[in-house]
């Protein structure tokens, strides 16, 4: 593997900085050549514009459970924001403790995804809330008993109204997806290394700036690179070489349920890497559990590389610096229910 002093020459006068101030600046040029730090404010969305008011009416949707079928599931249970944005789950359990066929990927930082689920089927934040309040394995529910629900309690229409106050009828389906959309783009997690990124030697430790140099080196970054280290392109899962049918299954065919192209059978969309110490278990199919150990295949099967147990000991420790710090987020007193307000139903319906 080519180290990255052959790689980058140095020029003069960072050599006479001293060989470590040139050998990390380099490295420094070249991360910011394939990732770019968190951001400090809040991205803007297409046409939806952020506000306080959507904000908070968007996390009370979030969090509520009514807005499931049976008043048991809310956005949270999948992508639990205290824990990682995801369930820690190899699959999810939804309605009617059925599970569903995929590993749920964190919240966190999805705003920078350039499309959202595993096979990239929701173009952004506000089209994917829409999918599993009315998938059946998952909440179950159909927008018009989200929409009746809202309706029933005064306070919800009071937020909408504030949220959407250019609109004569503000409580639509889109606007709740728009709203959950509006708080959804706030969960952004700044790690140490955007800290690094932005000029701060100290932010990393050695062995996980070493880890960088060799996430790079083995080419991790030709997938995993942008502001998220990945949610920004489909690629085959087996690259060089595919995985077994137990990490891979093979009636998961990824994108191609969305194409129906051959070209996309088993291609997914690169998992992005912030926060990924703190999401197992691992991959679409949610069957591995170690960090290392998911290293070591992406490795082979991406790549085609065998790396030594120091080089994935090293990458290993360089993802623990996209742990990044949570926003403090309180959780919210959601309006009461009325009489009008729809009953939770436990029925189970054909998928």
């Amino acid at each position: 593997m080519r180290s990255l002093r052959a790689m980058l020459a140095g020029t003069a006068a960072l050599v006479a900085a001293g060989p470590a101030f040139a050998e990390e600046n380099e490295l420094r040029d070249w991360a910011l050549d394939m990732f770019s730090p968190v951001p400090a404010t809040v991205p803007a969305l297409r046409d939806n514009i952020v506000t306080p008011e959507k904000v908070e009416l968007g996390k009370a949707l979030f969090f509520d459970p009514r807005m499931s079928a049976s008043g048991v599931f809310s956005c949270n249970s999948c992508h639990n924001v205290g824990t990682g944005g995801d369930d820690n789950m190899p699959v999810s359990i939804g309605h009617g403790w059925q599970t569903g066929p995929r590993n749920s990927p964190t919240v966190f930082n999805a705003v920078f995804n350039e499309a959202q689920f595993w096979d990239g089927r929701a173009e952004d934040l506000a089209e994917q809330a829409k999918g599993p309040v009315q998938a059946g394995v998952e909440m179950a529910n159909t927008p018009d008993n989200v929409l009746a629900t809202l309706n029933s309690m005064p306070q919800y229409v009071e937020w909408f109204e504030e949220s959407f106050p250019e609109e004569d009828d503000p409580v639509t389906f889109d606007n709740f997806a728009k709203a959950i959309e509006a708080f959804e783009a706030t969960l952004i997690t700044p790690a140490p290394f955007d800290a690094w990124l932005n000029g701060n030697d100290d932010a990393m430790t050695e062995e996980e700036v070493a880890g960088l140099e060799t996430f790079l080196e083995a080419g991790c970054a030709s997938c995993h690179s942008g502001v998220n280290l990945g949610g920004n392109g489909y690629y085959p899962f087996g690259l060089v070489e595919r995985p077994g049918a137990d990490i891979l299954p093979e009636g998961d065919k990824g994108r191609y349920q969305v194409t129906a192209t051959a070209a996309d059978e088993y291609v997914f969309r690169a998992s992005p890497l912030r926060n990924i110490a703190v999401t197992a278990p691992y991959f679409h199919s949610g069957v591995v559990w170690d960090l290392r150990t998911a290293v070591d295949i992406m490795a082979s099967s991406q790549l085609g590389a065998d790396l030594s147990d120091e080089e994935i000991d090293e990458i290993t420790a360089f993802l623990g610096a996209l742990t990044g710090e949570v926003p403090e987020i309180t959780y919210p007193i959601l309006p009461p229910e009325t009489a009008s307000t729809p009953h939770p139903s436990g029925e189970v319906l054909p998928n």
